[in-house]
């Protein structure tokens, strides 16, 4: 019987390469989406992966959606908590809502995830959480406060959470991707994008494929020996 994977906001971005690149790895795929059902179906029609709607950021909703993709593909191995957004703005012109929402869905939904999923993943003695963090989580990013906080966030709760699965044959690790070039990037103005990309000493953005293969190589056999680990995919845009 194959492994189960979830891949939250897996239909986008990093969340399809990871979601299409665990499908070719043998893995039974589950992609997660918060709202666009049209670009949802058209996933499923490209790639053959089983599409799930959710939004992370509400707990129950959480329960519920892993219980209905356990029912139906079955126990769920692997979790990679990919979903994530953007409300930038410096501090003064931050408003707490979009304070909130980046925490409660970037941060509480690893939180909301891990309680769907880890007790059973822990009672069948194996187990893979991914959580992708960001560059900005360990770096800071101007005007991003509440990105770089909730990022930096699911960099500690990797640590805690993989102290705990540990004897039980649950690893958890983070990758922390630099720029990648996917729609939320895009959106950068060109100009800020161009400064962006100077600072990259490869001297481009990342692709998805290329954080797609840091994920599954942690959610592998071979990755075992690995947990409480960021891996940092960046271009060396931030070493430490």
């Amino acid at each position: 019987m194959t492994k189960v994977a979830i891949v939250t906001g897996g239909t986008r971005g990093i969340g399809e390469a990871v979601s299409v690149m665990l499908k070719e790895l043998g893995f039974t795929v589950a992609a997660n989406y918060a709202g666009n059902e049209e670009r949802a179906q058209a996933f499923t029609d490209r790639t053959g992966i089983q599409t799930f709607r959710w939004n992370v950021g509400d707990h129950e909703a959480c329960l519920d959606g892993c219980n209905e993709v356990a029912e139906k593909l079955g126990p769920i191995d692997i979790v990679i908590n990919n979903a994530g957004i953007t409300r930038d703005g410096i501090l003064s012109k931050m408003s707490f809502d979009d304070w909130n929402e980046v925490m409660r869905i970037n941060l509480g939904g690893c939180f909301n995830m891990a309680k769907a999923t880890f007790a059973g993943m822990r009672e069948r003695g194996w187990g893979r959480i991914v959580n992708i963090g960001s560059v900005n989580g360990q770096a800071g990013q101007y005007g991003q406060v509440n990105y770089a906080a909730a990022k930096s966030g699911i960099h500690g709760f990797t640590k805690a959470l993989a102290q705990e699965g540990a004897k039980y044959g649950v690893t958890v690790n983070a990758i922390a991707p630099g720029y990648v070039d996917t729609d939320m990037v895009s959106a950068v103005p060109a100009p800020v994008l161009e400064k962006i990309v100077g600072k990259i000493p490869v001297g481009r953005l990342g692709q998805a494929p290329e954080i797609a293969r840091g994920v599954a190589f942690l959610c592998s056999e071979e990755a075992a020996f690995i947990t409480g680990s960021t891996l940092s995919i960046n271009g060396g845009q931030h070493m430490y």
